[in-house]
């Protein structure tokens, strides 16, 4: 078979099996009463937990797990976009989601679906901050669209890059771990003393990171 017939075979497939699993969950759905029941707010706790395990599947399962668990991370978007479909105020389904993804990720690569060029992983960032800037250029904030409902720890890592890029800057401790192991010792100890102390670690990260939302909105305000 020639590389375009086995192209080709491999389209056909896999839109045969993604119609097959859209068109099993509309039944699921359609007949199945508890699915009959189910909202979007409903499928959260699910949807967390589905990416938990997918999380440890990358990290440490094996190719047949990996497989698995993002089937059931597809399987929470073929959900959502059956509930979506179903509403009547503003209805949307899995294809209308599909498209949406196509030309946002076509706008976003450009030195792939388009003339401009990108020669290394530095220059593919710069373009895709391009283009999500020029989406999202109504945005007040560099902190709109970050999700305050992430874990702490990655709350953190996401809000400290959107700060430095306003120049609002947190420096790292005197005594910063050299390695990624370090850091995690690191990071379990002041858990630990936390714990000792009765503290929330947790919360207490999140009460941090609320006052650099702060700083950084004063910034972007003057």
């Amino acid at each position: 078979m020639s590389t375009q017939g086995a192209g080709d075979a491999a389209a056909a497939r896999r839109a045969r099996a993604l119609a097959e699993a859209a068109e099993a969950m509309r039944r699921v759905r359609e007949d199945c009463v508890w699915s009959q029941r189910i909202t979007h707010e409903d499928l959260v706790p699910y949807l967390v937990e589905e990416s938990a395990e997918l999380i440890d599947a990358v990290e440490r399962g094996t190719r047949s797990e990996l497989r698995e668990e993002l089937g059931d991370v597809l399987w929470q978007v073929l959900f959502h976009a059956e509930i979506a479909s179903r509403d009547a105020g503003d209805p949307f389904d899995i294809a209308d989601v599909a498209d949406g993804l196509t030309r946002k990720m076509v706008r976003r690569h450009p030195h792939v679906f388009a003339d401009a060029r990108a020669d290394t992983p530095e220059q593919v960032i710069e373009l895709w901050n391009a283009a999500k800037a020029a989406e999202k250029r109504d945005r007040r904030s560099v902190l709109e669209g970050v999700a305050p409902g992430m874990p702490a720890l990655a709350l953190a890592q996401k809000v400290l890059g959107k700060a430095e890029g306003v120049g609002v800057r947190v420096d790292p401790a005197a005594d910063a771990p050299a390695t990624e192991a370090e850091l995690g010792e690191a990071l379990l100890a002041l858990v630990a003393a936390a714990r000792r102390q009765g503290w929330d670690a947790e919360g207490a990260l999140r009460s941090r990171l609320r006052s650099l939302a702060d700083e950084v909105r004063e910034v972007e305000s003057d």
